[in-house]
């Protein structure tokens, strides 16, 4: 891959922010290695080795067509990867045991590797906790919305009453739901009228909150201290409820962060030790800025697509070394 140190990109085939980071890397001649970790370890060959006078791991990542030396890899831009596929020839229990061999080996010597992270899979996964992130956003000074996580109808009774207005529930773990013959059906955040809470909350842990008022919604991409808000106006009851869910039905646009904002959103990625973030807020009639959650590994390229706001630029910045990090 010739003298410049390559940057590794770990993400599923079929991602446009990971294209467009490539892209980006490439029109500056930053040699890049793009791998799914599901293709580990059938077509994938991984060696690393350790000396105990060399602070680091060695060794050479090869998937038959382009190869890096570990020690040489300057960046990594994990995104969703993947876990490892094993062969078919290897039956259970061992093709488990294999898979999650696989996958801890991989991870966990990439993320060895002394260099620049977007973002280090170690810290994402804790980053994406939905409930402790309304703690960290609370310590930093964002608003948050009253929320309740229960399987208590009671206690999910007077949490109506407390509130005394509208209410919505989410899931507590983002995901989809099997419904079988491989299809698959997002769960939306939703509207909920306390009159039908039964002994069914009793079933699961749901998560309540109240509605918050929304002039418009905004996707705040950060990377490296770097703001870039879209907005989202929904013209559609399912769209103000959750966008995703309506696409047809909004309309994009931009804006800024207030300062406030900007700074707490920076603490609050600090205290995880990453670099993205895809925060989703509502912004009340009163222009009041109210956090939601955070994506540590959430999509953007639509933000930039009907935007213009150079988010892939500023991945590539960051992964590059140009940037003041």
């Amino acid at each position: 891959m010739g003298a410049a140190r390559p940057v590794l990109v770990v993400a599923e085939r079929l991602d446009a922010s990971a294209d467009m980071v490539v892209d980006q890397l490439n029109q500056r001649n930053v040699p890049v290695m793009r791998f799914d970790s599901a293709d580990f370890p059938q077509k994938i060959t991984l060696t690393a080795g350790h000396r105990p006078t060399v602070a680091g791991w060695e060794g050479k990542l090869d998937d038959g067509h382009r190869s890096v030396r570990l020690e040489d890899v300057r960046a990594v831009y994990y995104r969703r990867p993947g876990r490892p596929v094993i062969a078919d020839t290897v039956k259970e229990p061992y093709s488990t045991w294999a898979q999650n061999q696989a996958d801890a080996a991989m991870l966990n010597l990439l993320s060895a590797l002394p260099v620049r992270w977007i973002n280090n899979p170690h810290y994402d996964r804790i980053a994406a906790h939905k409930p402790q992130q309304l703690v960290a956003a609370t310590r930093v000074g964002l608003r948050v919305p009253r929320s309740i996580v229960t399987n208590d109808p009671d206690a999910a009774r007077a949490f109506a009453k407390q509130v005394d207005g509208p209410l919505i529930c989410k899931p507590v773990l983002g995901g989809r739901l099997n419904t079988g013959k491989d299809r698959q059906m997002m769960v939306a955040t939703h509207r909920i009228d306390p009159a039908d809470f039964d002994d069914s909350i009793r079933l699961t842990a749901h998560y309540l909150q109240e509605a918050i008022p929304k002039k418009y919604e905004v996707r705040l991409v950060a990377v490296d201290g770097n703001m870039f808000a879209g907005t989202l106006l929904g013209t559609s009851e399912k769209a103000r409820t959750d966008w995703r869910t309506d696409y047809e039905a909004i309309e994009y646009g931009t804006t800024t962060a207030p300062e406030a904002v900007a700074t707490a959103v920076r603490r609050f990625m600090a205290s995880y030790g990453i670099v993205f973030g895809s925060f989703d807020f509502a912004v009340t009639p009163d222009d009041d800025w109210v956090f939601f959650e955070n994506n540590p590994a959430g999509t953007w390229s639509w933000v930039e697509n009907r935007t213009g706001l150079p988010i892939a630029a500023a991945h590539a910045d960051y992964l590059q070394g140009t940037s003041q990090s």
